[in-house]
């Protein structure tokens, strides 16, 4: 069974809301927090179909761009721009954890089922996870996630190793392998968030 297509739904929501939170801290308008929510949903996807050499999935099939604008109907009819900064903060962190995990393996997978060696997973995994939050904090004038936040790119990179050893020992991807990564990135992604893990810095 291809399970592709749950982890994009997954990613999509996760990434619309996200990116609808980011573009509301910047006052952004309607308009801009409906782009800030698109580029954050289908970026990342769009790299990564590009460097696999075919036209972008949300080209082709309608389901993402309606399951951005349903998460976007969501967030404005439960007024999650009305929460107060902390509750919106952890909203966004969640929101933000769960989009990361889904695309890094939605992006693995794809390298996966193109026959890609260990590094053109890991690559497309990456690029998934983060190439559409990076559009997103460089489009509202912020640092990218991926360059400070705790553990989040380490993450991506987590999920596809984990994925690509589970494709090389098992001979298949079944279901409960990539549930139990998709929990373990999670765990890692808010752990690192509360507790406030960091990778070393140089200087």
């Amino acid at each position: 069974m291809d399970y592709f297509w749950i982890f994009d739904v997954i990613g999509l929501i996760a990434f619309a809301i996200s990116g609808f939170l980011a573009g509301v801290r910047r006052n952004l308008d309607v308009l801009g927090v409906m782009i800030a929510g698109f580029a954050t949903a289908i970026g990342g996807g769009i790299v990564r179909d590009a460097i696999s050499g075919r036209i972008p999935f949300v080209f082709q099939e309608y389901y993402p761009v309606i399951t951005i604008l349903v998460a976007l109907a969501f967030s404005i009819l439960f007024r999650l721009h009305k929460r107060d900064q902390i509750e919106r903060r952890i909203i966004f962190i969640v929101m933000d954890a769960i989009g990361l995990v889904a695309f890094s393996i939605a992006g693995a997978m794809v390298g996966i089922d193109y026959g890609f060696n260990f590094f053109g997973i890991i690559l497309l995994s990456f690029i998934t996870a983060v190439g559409g939050g990076i559009i997103r904090d460089v489009m509202v004038n912020e640092i990218p996630f991926v360059l400070v936040s705790e553990f989040y790119g380490t993450v991506a990179i987590l999920c596809a190793v984990l994925l690509a050893l589970a494709k090389m020992w098992l001979g298949s991807l079944p279901l409960w392998a990539i549930l139990l990564v998709a929990g373990a990135g999670l765990t890692l992604r808010l752990l690192g968030y509360f507790r406030g893990w960091q990778l070393p810095k140089i200087g």
